[in-house]
Formats: C-alpha cells, sequence, structure tokens
C-alpha cells in the first residue's frame, strides 16, 4: 500500500514538473531573452511616441554638481593647508 502511495505521488510530481517546464507564458527568442511588448506599446521604445526625449542639460546636472563639490572641496583643502584651520563655507575662505 505504501509502495503504491509512493509510485503514485511520484507520478502525479512529473506530470507536473513536466506541464510547468512546457509552457512560461512568454515567447522567448532564446533561452533568458522573453521580454514581449504589452498590447498597444511598441517593442522599440526610441523613435515612438513612448520616447522621453531626455533633455541633455537636464542629465549632465549630477555631474556638473560633482564638478562644483570637487572645487569647493579644493579650496577647503588648501585654506586648511595654509592656516592648519578648517574652514566648511567656502565664501568666508579669503
Amino acid at each position: 500500500m505504501k509502495k503504491m502511495t509512493l509510485i503514485n505521488t511520484g507520478l502525479v510530481l512529473a506530470v507536473m514538473s513536466l506541464s510547468v517546464s512546457a509552457y512560461d507564458g512568454q515567447n522567448c527568442s532564446e533561452p533568458g531573452v522573453c521580454w514581449e511588448p504589452k498590447p498597444g506599446y511598441p517593442g522599440k521604445v526610441a523613435g515612438s511616441k513612448y520616447d522621453p526625449k531626455h533633455d541633455v542639460n537636464e542629465l549632465n546636472k549630477q555631474a556638473q554638481s560633482i564638478v562644483e563639490m570637487e572645487e569647493r572641496n579644493k579650496k577647503r583643502q588648501v585654506n586648511l593647508a595654509k592656516t592648519g584651520k578648517f574652514v566648511f563655507d567656502v565664501e568666508d575662505i579669503e
């Protein structure tokens, strides 16, 4: 009786595993490349109405702020080397 239960359980698990691996709900062009656009959404975003068209100046704001931060830090380091006193506010540095 126990042997039959184990065999039946094994068969059920085997059938379930085959059905799960047979279809995953996507059409893959190759293994691991399964992206599909939603209905009404273009397959390629660039050039479509969904393209965000980012402003170059907006994208460079962080890079520009980092450059400005490094300049302020350089002034602080030079002042610290000259006077031996750290001044945070760059406008207070002579």
